[in-house]
C-alpha cells in the first residue's frame, strides 16, 4: 500500500526550503561584486577624467552591472528570501492554495533574475568584442570595432590604442568578470526555477511503500 511519509515530507520540505535559501544569499555577493566591478570600468587606471569627458565605451552607459545585475538582483534576491523563509504566508483559504502561490511566485522573481542578469551578461560580451574607446593616431575611436573580437587573442594590436593606457586590459579583465557574474546568476536563478516546478510538477512530499500493510 503507498502511503504519505510525514517524516520524510517535513524534511523534504526542509531540505528544499534550505537549497533554496542557499542559492538565494550566493546572489548577494554575486550581486555586489557586479556593481563595483561595473563602477570600476568608469575608471580606466583609477582616473575620473575619462568618464568626465565621456570617453569611455559607450557600453559602459548600459549600467549593466550596476542596475541589473546589481541593484535589481539584490531587490529579486530580498523577495526570494522573504518567500522562502515566511512560513505563515496565506494568500487563499487552503494550506496547498498557498504554498503553490508562493512558489509560483518564486518561479516569476527567478525568472525576472534570468531576465536582469542575462541582460547583463549579453551587454558585457557585446562591450568585450567592441572593444574599448580610445585614442589612436587617428584620433578617439573604437580602434578594434572591425575585427570581430579578433583582437582579444591578438595582444600585439592592444598598441594601436595610445590612451588611457591599458585601457584594453581593463576592458577586457572587467567585462569578462562581469560576464562571469551574470552567468553565475543566470545559473542560479535558472536552478531556482526548477527547483520550484518540481514541487508542483512533482509534489514536495515523499511516498514510500510499506509491505505487509493492506
Amino acid at each position: 500500500m503507498l502511503l504519505k511519509s510525514p517524516a520524510g515530507s517535513k524534511q523534504g520540505k526542509m531540505g528544499s526550503r534550505k537549497c533554496g535559501s542557499c542559492l538565494s544569499c550566493l546572489l548577494i555577493p554575486l550581486a555586489l561584486w557586479s556593481i563595483i566591478v561595473n563602477i570600476l570600468l568608469y575608471f580606466p587606471n583609477g582616473q575620473t577624467s575619462y568618464a568626465s569627458s565621456n570617453k569611455l565605451t559607450n557600453y559602459v552607459w548600459y549600467f549593466e552591472g550596476i542596475c541589473f545585475s546589481g541593484v535589481m538582483m539584490l531587490i529579486v534576491t530580498t523577495v526570494l528570501l522573504v518567500l522562502e523563509n515566511n512560513n505563515k504566508y496565506k494568500c487563499c483559504q487552503s494550506e496547498n492554495c498557498g504554498k503553490k502561490y508562493v512558489t509560483l511566485l518564486s518561479i516569476t522573481f527567478s525568472s525576472l533574475g534570468i531576465a536582469f542578469s542575462g541582460y547583463c551578461l549579453v551587454i558585457s560580451a557585446l562591450g568585450l568584442v567592441q572593444g574599448p574607446y580610445c585614442r589612436t593616431l587617428n584620433g578617439w575611436e573604437y580602434a578594434f570595432e572591425g575585427t570581430a573580437g579578433r583582437f582579444l587573442t591578438d595582444s600585439s594590436m592592444w598598441i594601436q590604442c595610445l590612451e588611457p593606457a591599458h585601457v584594453v586590459e581593463w576592458n577586457i579583465i572587467l567585462f569578462s568578470i562581469l560576464i562571469t557574474l551574470s552567468g553565475l546568476q543566470v545559473i542560479i536563478c535558472l536552478i531556482r526555477v526548477v527547483i520550484q516546478l518540481s514541487k508542483i510538477l512533482c509534489g514536495s512530499y515523499s511516498v514510500i511503500i510499506q509491505p505487509g500493510i493492506i
